[in-house]
């Protein structure tokens, strides 16, 4: 058995195909097919059943693959020991962030860890919530920036900051002339929501239920309408197509500043507005964000490194958490 084995069965199991694992590892399909069933005959079980065009780890390979990954990080843990004696922060450190913060979060992050920690680039990978928790497990990112709830995968947690939503609607709209607008008020709009799979869509019908099952029905809820990003929504209110929440960081600065000294764009016509519950004792909708990365991951001042580049971010209207 060999650590270059242990690596391919990792690859298969993630690719869930031979070629596509092959070539992730940078070999020949057959070079790679002959070390998973050399493993395979030295362990005396089946790993991985073969099926045409669809590769399916075994239940007793999935243990396998779990404890490969786990020797293949210890193994490249002794490689961080030896680098850490020279310099604790050197090397690239991968980084997972979703869609709804890494727009807002990472021009400003990126600049800082430039600054502080230029020997410790950041490779960066976007992606949904669902997908960078397995990328985390897998071992192909290092940590990740994500917005809670989500599945309690056996990760270390360090929280950042909790970000409140606001409203976000035409300058023309009726609600535009209010300090804030409560989420009874939002459940009688045309409601743009986030497609399936972002977090922050769940996060949106968590304060609006009601938008979770459409209607057609002119007296109740009217349809609901998704966009692609936050910044497409954005557009879609702009041109007065229905009302949004958003976080606080994907607000511009100069949408808050008055109205004269605005430029003019999309921005001059939505108005943000703070979203305030109907028991006045209750919080306002908000989420809170968090830096995830493996228990097993040795890298610890990479990780303090990259909060303290994330603290300096200036973060406007967010409450920061140690």
């Amino acid at each position: 058995m060999t650590l270059t084995e242990l690596k391919y069965i990792v690859a298969v199991a993630r690719e869930k195909h031979f070629g596509k694992a092959a070539d992730a590892c940078y070999v020949s399909q057959p070079t790679l097919s002959v070390a998973v069933k050399k493993l395979e005959e030295e362990l005396d079980v089946k790993l991985f059943e073969r099926s045409v065009g669809e590769v399916s780890v075994t239940p007793l390979g999935e243990d396998i693959v779990r404890q490969a990954q786990s020797v293949l990080e210890q193994a490249a843990a002794i490689k961080e020991i030896a680098k850490r004696g020279k310099d604790p922060l050197a090397g690239a450190l991968t980084l997972g962030v979703i869609y709804t913060i890494g727009p807002y979060l990472l021009p400003e992050l990126v600049r800082h860890c430039i600054e502080r920690t230029p020997q410790m680039p950041l490779m960066l990978q976007e992606n949904f919530t669902a997908r960078l928790l397995e990328m985390l497990r897998t071992g192909e990112i290092d940590c990740a920036i994500l917005a809670e709830p989500f599945p309690d995968t056996g990760l270390a947690m360090a929280p950042l900051y909790d970000e409140p939503f606001l409203a976000a609607v035409p300058s023309n709209h009726p609600l535009a002339g209010q300090k804030s607008v409560t989420a009874q008020q939002l459940k009688n709009e045309t409601m743009l929501l986030l497609g399936a799979g972002h977090c922050f869509r769940d996060h949106v019908l968590e304060v609006c239920p009601e938008f979770a099952r459409f209607s057609s029905n002119a007296e109740g809820i009217r349809k609901s309408f998704e966009g692609s990003s936050l910044e497409t929504i954005k557009h879609m209110v702009a041109a007065g197509m229905g009302v949004t929440l958003v976080p606080r960081l994907a607000v511009p600065r100069t949408a808050l500043q008055i109205t004269s000294r605005r430029r003019k764009s999309d921005e001059t016509y939505i108005r943000y507005l703070p979203v305030c519950e109907s028991d006045a004792s209750a919080a306002p909708p908000m989420r809170r964000v968090v830096l995830a990365w493996r228990r097993s991951f040795t890298r610890y001042e990479a990780i303090a490194a990259l909060r303290n580049a994330i603290y300096a971010c200036e973060l406007p209207g967010v409450a920061r958490l140690s």
